[in-house]
């Protein structure tokens, strides 16, 4: 099994990246593809989704993505790809908070999660699912959310990036990749 990748991306599409390391190309479906820079090294932790007549590689920019997204596959009737699409419009901030206050209203706006199975995401998750990685986020983006205050985006716009861009790079690099993507 693996645990991550730390290679360059090679290529993107619209729902995985191909990260080659050391000559070899693995296909990784992650939330956000457009989140990764072509050419740039990245360090992806991975879930491997062995099935019968499958097998799959998930990616996720931080350790805390990969552990609430195990948390989540094991909710009975959540699959490794709609978990990963909650990944892709919302924070694990936003998506733990949910959780926790049992906010089905949240829950139900992410692709493929009625009523149904965002009651049962509460059911088993409520009290599971932990503030620090509240804490570990927040701590990470609120350099990053003043200096897009200070470049003059509105609230609305820069929620929409945030929870895009890797925490894991400088600042600057930060401010780089929301521009890019506030300007898409």
């Amino acid at each position: 099994m693996y645990s991550y990748f730390n290679g360059t991306i090679a290529s993107s599409n619209s729902d995985s990246v191909v990260i080659d390391v050391n000559g070899i190309g693995y296909l990784i479906h992650v939330p956000n593809p457009f989140s990764y820079e072509i050419g740039q090294n990245y360090k992806i932790y991975v879930y491997n989704h062995i099935r019968e007549d499958e097998y799959s590689l998930y990616g996720f920019k931080s350790i805390e993505e990969k552990e609430l997204f195990m948390k989540l596959i094991n909710v009975k009737g959540m699959g490794p790809k709609v978990a990963s699409g909650i990944f892709a419009t919302g924070s694990i901030a936003g998506i733990v908070d949910a959780i926790n206050k049992e906010n089905l209203l949240y829950l139900t706006k992410f692709p493929k999660i009625g009523e149904k199975l965002a009651r049962q995401i509460v059911l088993d998750l409520k009290g599971k699912v932990y503030a620090e990685i509240n804490e570990v986020e927040d701590t990470n983006t609120d350099e990053l959310i003043s200096v897009l205050e200070n470049l003059g985006y509105k609230t609305n716009e820069i929620k929409k990036v945030v929870p895009l861009v890797d925490v894991s790079k400088t600042l600057e690099d930060q401010v780089k990749e929301a521009l890019k993507l506030l300007l898409k």
